[in-house]
């Protein structure tokens, strides 16, 4: 595999470079796609054009490049997400259609929780998870229902690096919500995010009781009703576990 003279490779490059779109944006500038994939004009027009032959970028005649479809295909056909998704779906769909609120799916990526599905209503509360997005596990009620049913060694290793540049919380704040959420059962954040929100999570356990997923909702402070809330995702958690035993 070919390198550049900073001693990347070419696979290196493409993935800073399909990496390097933010979240919440569509499209950028062909400038401002490579300053943000650190890399030089002339390779990121080079490499654009690869992708874009391909159909794994696409790009306009003002310049703008875009993730293509795909890319899109490429990543839903045999993604592990796609089973997970197809697992949760009718047990989230019943807990929106109850709490008429948000509901997220959501998996351990290194330190981060990764939503792989979210439902949301015109109505429902402000809610930053966002599918495909990431939030630290330490701000996460999602986060921390992963974390806290993972093996004890992973979450040393996730203690031992743990930093929060906001200077909200030390190691061993997070150690005792670990230790509170693996006691309950469950997960709860308040005004973490958003001051008037509420996080809730669940774990998706396997036949180790190991968390695969987290099933959890975001709903308005004075609506929280936790003795009925908890067991209801419960439930539901199980259910996916059930039927991605089965699949």
């Amino acid at each position: 595999m070919a390198n550049s003279q900073s001693g990347d490779s070419v696979v290196d490059r493409i993935v800073r470079l399909i990496s390097a779109f933010p979240q919440d944006v569509g499209a950028l500038q062909l400038s401002d796609l490579a300053a943000r994939a650190g890399l030089p004009l002339t390779t990121t027009h080079r490499l654009v054009g690869q992708l874009a032959g391909h159909g794994l970028l696409e790009t306009d005649p003002g310049g703008m490049v875009r993730p293509g479809l795909r890319l899109w295909e490429l990543v839903n056909r045999a993604s592990p997400a796609l089973a997970l998704r197809q697992a949760a779906m009718p047990f989230m769909e019943d807990i929106q259609h109850v709490l008429n609120q948000n509901v997220n799916l959501a998996v351990l990526d290194g330190w981060d929780a990764l939503f792989v599905e979210r439902l949301s209503r015109r109505g429902s509360v402000a809610n930053r998870a966002q599918v495909a997005g990431r939030m630290p596990i330490h701000i996460s009620s999602a986060g921390l229902a992963l974390m806290a049913h993972r093996e004890k060694g992973l979450q040393a290793s996730y203690l031992a690096q743990f930093s929060d540049p906001d200077g909200r919380l030390t190691s061993d704040d997070v150690r005792t919500l670990l230790a509170e959420t693996s006691r309950q059962g469950f997960a709860q954040l308040k005004r973490v995010v958003d001051p008037d929100t509420w996080g809730i999570a669940v774990p998706v356990l396997n036949r180790r009781q190991r968390a695969v997923a987290s099933l959890g909702v975001v709903v308005p402070l004075q609506e929280m009703r936790l003795q009925a809330l908890v067991p209801a995702l419960q439930t539901a958690a199980r259910g996916i576990a059930r039927r991605l035993a089965d699949s």
